[in-house]
């Protein structure tokens, strides 16, 4: 059975059409970018690395991390956003290539192919998170980087992310996240020693309502990234 829910997947499939649109539902993404992608290249030094996407959807940070040298190739089960993300690679001129695969499948078929995993708000959109960390993990070489970013499980981020985001401030769209999914940091942190993944980094995400952008902080209550290697 393949680790997805038809429903998540339908809803972002619904909306595919507006990923590149940085006024819409996926605003948030295009403000959050910048930050997480310099994140990423400031462990990993992105240029001339083999990189994969998992759950790349529309192909923001994909193309992102291309235009920055990267050697990039991005994976999701929606054939939509994939559509949309081939479309706009062209219209760009960035290179990405792009399949509509599992990554537990690819996993299968690539082991240890990557220099970088990246797996960015994708893991409290799927019923079995662990099983993408190990794929992640079989994905990257030795001594490779994976990074992950997902929701923080607790009374803040239920109130933040689903309530004021979704309700109040109308940042998402109605439904975008199912708080059970969320998961709490020392939980990823297990999913990743279990695949054999060294944690390295976890940071906060914050938003600043006043300003308007998104930086990194000490905060983990809500959204965090997490950084980890592979032991070679």
């Amino acid at each position: 059975m393949t680790n997805a829910d038809p429903h998540e997947l339908r809803k972002f499939s619904d909306l595919a059409h507006r990923w590149w649109d940085p006024n819409a539902e996926f605003k948030p993404l295009h403000e959050l970018n910048p930050v997480r992608l310099a994140w990423i290249d400031a462990h990993a030094h992105l240029p001339g690395k083999r990189v994969l996407d998992v759950g790349c959807g529309g192909g923001i940070l994909s193309e992102s991390m291309a235009s920055l040298g990267a050697q990039v190739k991005g994976i999701d089960l929606s054939n939509q956003a994939l559509g949309v993300a081939d479309l706009h690679s062209l219209e760009s001129g960035v290179t990405v290539e792009y399949e509509e695969i599992a990554a537990e499948a690819l996993a299968a078929r690539e082991p240890g192919s990557y220099d970088v995993v990246t797996c960015m708000e994708m893991l409290e959109h799927v019923p079995d998170p662990a099983a993408i960390v190990k794929a992640c993990a079989t994905l990257v070489k030795p001594d490779g980087w994976v990074f992950f970013s997902t929701l923080n499980r607790n009374v803040k981020s239920y109130l933040l992310a689903v309530i004021g985001a979704e309700y109040i401030a109308q940042m998402l769209p109605k439904g975008t996240h199912d708080y059970a999914r969320f998961i709490r940091p020392s939980e990823l942190a297990g999913f990743a020693r279990a695949a054999g993944l060294r944690e390295v980094e976890v940071k906060g995400i914050a938003y600043r309502p006043l300003g308007k952008h998104f930086s990194l902080s000490d905060d983990t209550s809500v959204n965090y990234v997490f950084a980890c290697r592979r032991d070679g």
